[in-house]
């Protein structure tokens, strides 16, 4: 039996963890703090399509798309009524130009994205207030997305988490990795910890922005950088928002490599009847400190869609970090440096979403098998990684 040591448990090392476990692997996964206790626990939950442009990372999110009502559905039956449901909805999103600028664009990316497959389907004015009678009235494009969706981010999380332990794995919460074991032959045998040592065949990497720490630790950085982002909640509310809407400047801000701050308006409802607004960008290390000023300008964006946010109530603010890519991939699969290391990380804001196709790319790869996308643009080894790679320490040798 293939054992598998799983370092971080949050979103990507729950999907991980079930679907080894259930494929027949043994299955251990570790992490330092609480499950979801990291960027899964502060995210807004989102499983988009209408924010990638054609290309690798829009085919991972469409095949995540497909898995995530079968896995919502496999977790209801497999948990029962007493687990908390994880609040699968495909709700649907809408994106709105509110310049002249910005309305070609948009329709644009919409007709490309269609090209690739996506359902994106222009709307008028009218059927823009049909669907949101809140929206503003100044806006000059908008593309309605049926495909895109979103969960409860935690208790998703936890739900995959129970099914691996139904499925045999143990998860082990409050232990630290400090360091890797390598055989006399250099492959991976194992982690060092705050609790002593943990064998695997296979050490897979999941901890999100916290990945380039343990690729030092294991002798083998990657170049994933934390990247701030932080989200307004309001008081409970009338349902006056129906889909996720967010302007047409979010797509741009998710694929800049600019380091300052960069906002765009993300609005939308969850089940408990609070608002969720965002977003924003940052690139400045771990630093979790309160800014009052990207507050205020996210509030402020906000507004540009839904004036009626103006009387809304804050009730509080959260923030996250972002496991940021230098070429806005994620790292799915081996790493070719050093034998036994695995890698599922650097997913951004994209991580809830990809999830499910994460671990199915990392389930064929590990145990043999085949799915229905070609894994090769996430490797480690592709060419828009080479120039950020180098190998600083092994891990120690037993």
């Amino acid at each position: 039996m293939t054992r598998i040591v799983i370092v971080g448990a949050g979103i990507v090392g729950a999907a991980c963890a079930r679907i080894l476990a259930r494929r027949g692997a043994e299955v251990v996964v570790l992490d330092r703090s609480a499950a979801a206790g990291g960027t899964s626990g502060s995210g807004e939950g989102n499983l988009l399509v209408s924010d990638k442009g054609p290309g690798p990372e829009l085919d991972l999110a469409r095949y995540a798309s497909r898995l995530w009502p079968v896995v919502t559905a496999e977790l209801a039956a497999e948990l029962g009524p007493t687990f908390p449901s994880i609040e699968f909805e495909r709700k649907g999103g809408i994106v709105v130009a509110t310049t002249e600028a910005g309305a070609q664009p948009l329709l644009d990316f919409a007709a490309a994205q269609r090209a690739a497959g996506v359902d994106a389907r222009p709307l008028t004015e009218d059927e823009l207030l049909a669907a949101e009678p809140s929206i503003t009235r100044s806006s000059t494009a908008a593309v309605h997305y049926p495909e895109d969706a979103q969960v409860q981010p935690v208790i998703a999380t936890e739900a995959l988490l129970a099914s691996a332990r139904r499925a045999g794995a143990i998860v082990r919460t409050g232990v630290t990795v400090t360091g890797g074991v390598r055989s006399a032959t250099g492959r991976l045998t194992g982690v060092r910890t705050s609790v002593g040592d943990v064998s695997g065949d296979a050490v897979l990497v999941c901890a999100g922005p916290w990945s380039a720490e343990l690729g030092d630790l294991l002798g083998a950085p990657v170049p994933v950088r934390p990247r701030r982002g932080m989200v307004l909640v309001t008081t409970r509310m009338p349902h006056r928002v129906h889909h996720k809407v967010y302007d047409g400047d979010y797509f741009g801000a998710t694929q800049s490599s600019d380091a300052s701050l960069q906002t765009s308006s993300v609005v939308e409802s969850t089940a408990a009847g609070t608002v969720l607004i965002g977003s924003s960008r940052q690139q400045i290390g771990f630093d979790a400190r309160l800014d009052v000023d990207v507050l205020r300008e996210v509030a402020a964006k906000s507004l540009r869609l839904f004036p009626l946010l103006r009387d809304a109530s804050v009730m509080r603010s959260y923030g996250g970090f972002r496991p940021y890519m230098p070429d806005h991939l994620p790292v799915i699969g081996p790493d070719h440096r050093v034998d036994g290391l695995w890698h599922a990380t650097g997913h951004e804001g994209a991580g809830i979403g990809l999830a499910l196709a994460t671990a199915e790319l990392i389930a064929a790869r590990l145990l043999g098998g085949s799915t229905d996308l070609d894994d090769a643009p996430f490797q480690l080894d592709r060419p828009g990684l080479a120039p950020h790679l180098r190998v600083d320490r092994p891990a120690e040798v037993v």
